[in-house]
């Protein structure tokens, strides 16, 4: 059975930092990449971060709004991947989706559970 458990959202003042993880089961993880999404409240769901260990370097890639500030990376012993958010804004208050996806396909095969991150000002 297929799991994503994502976790270690909260509560937290702007300029301050959160890890959130996403512990993966079920899959092989060097064959997908694990990607880090969020949805702020009347918003659309939006991509914020991923990596690929597909080719083995640990490729990854960031949300210009995120550039600078958040940094993804993952225990592939573990088969989890953390984002470290930090500089964090209210803008950035929303909630956090970790997703898996094949790679070489277009969209995510896998969904974990949301964690709430929530920026005060």
């Amino acid at each position: 059975e297929v799991q994503l458990q994502a976790s270690g959202g909260g509560l937290v003042q702007a300029g301050g930092s959160l890890r959130l993880a996403c512990a993966t089961s079920g899959f092989i993880f060097d064959d997908y990449a694990i990607g880090w999404f969020r949805q702020a409240p009347g918003k659309e769901r939006e991509g914020v971060s991923c990596i690929s260990r597909g080719d083995g370097y640990g490729n990854t890639d960031y949300a210009d709004s995120v550039k600078g500030r958040f940094t993804i990376s993952s225990d592939n012993a573990k088969g989890t991947v953390y984002l470290q958010m930090s500089s964090l804004k209210p803008e950035d208050t929303a909630v956090y989706y970790c997703a898996a996806q094949r790679i070489g396909t277009q969209k995510p095969d896998y969904w974990g559970q949301g964690t709430q991150v929530t920026v005060s000002s």
